[in-house]
């Protein structure tokens, strides 16, 4: 697969699975711009790929604001010309028990993982229309949007929320030749989840394949997605999970 001379956006991308696929991206000749709420990780992931020769311009702010969206794009085409590839990868998790869960919670949760998704993936498809050359966009699911999870009804929700996006966009920017599909990445090695104490024991015994995906593993998945080899492939969920969604056992 090669990216040369295409034009990416990631959103959350400050470490992680966002951060590998810019990482990936840029070292096949993509001109990404990487997004990050936080500056230090936005500059720092940043430099890091500049460091490996990849071309990446990092803009850090909130991807739930469409004002900033709009932002985003306007800056990614005034820098490298054009858009063609959008990752929203952007998305919070905050976890409460269902009869006390805060209005507060809720609407944030659903502000950053649903509407974040939705005006990034509409600010990208206009600019994709008006350069009348296609594009893809992936939007980044859960497994928790296919099996229930403890403390997760909200999250788990608009990750479901976003697969449904995906079918249903498929009408409207199928005939301007833009893909969009989404990945559902089961327990993943971040570094957020290798602080978890006995995360990775507990999925490498609970994960028919034997392990948690490692963030290269959905990085993998994403790049094959929103490349050239993909053009076909619209609507769809992809889950990367090892095999935990086929029997579900609980990690609790």
């Amino acid at each position: 697969m090669s990216f040369a001379n295409k034009v990416a956006i990631v959103t959350g991308a400050g470490q992680g699975i966002g951060f590998h696929i810019c990482r990936k991206l840029a070292s096949q000749g993509a001109h990404v711009l990487l997004n990050d709420i936080d500056a230090s990780l936005a500059n720092k992931a940043a430099t890091e790929i500049q460091n490996e020769k990849g071309d990446c311009l990092a803009m850090h702010g909130d991807c739930s604001s469409p004002d900033f969206i709009q932002q985003m794009v306007n800056d990614a085409v005034s820098k490298f010309g054009r858009l063609d590839v959008v990752v929203a990868n952007a998305g919070i998790t905050i976890y409460g028990d269902f009869f006390t869960y805060s209005p507060d919670s809720f609407f944030r949760v659903l502000q950053v993982n649903l509407g974040g998704s939705f005006f990034l993936a509409q600010s990208a498809a206009n600019q994709m229309k008006q350069q009348n050359g296609g594009g893809s966009i992936l939007l980044m699911s859960s497994v928790t949007g296919h099996q229930a999870h403890k403390n997760l009804s909200a999250y788990g929700m608009t990750k479901a929320a976003l697969e449904m996006l995906a079918k249903s966009l498929v009408i409207e920017l199928s005939p301007f030749r833009i893909n969009i599909n989404a990945i559902a990445p089961g327990a993943t090695l971040t570094e957020r989840t290798l602080g978890e104490p006995g995360f990775a024991e507990t999925w490498s015994r609970i994960t028919p394949m034997g392990r948690p995906a490692s963030v290269d593993d959905i990085a993998n998945a994403a790049l094959f997605l929103v490349s050239d080899k993909a053009k076909h492939i619209t609507g769809q969920s992809l889950v990367v999970d090892g095999g935990w969604t086929s029997v579900s056992p609980s990690p609790y």
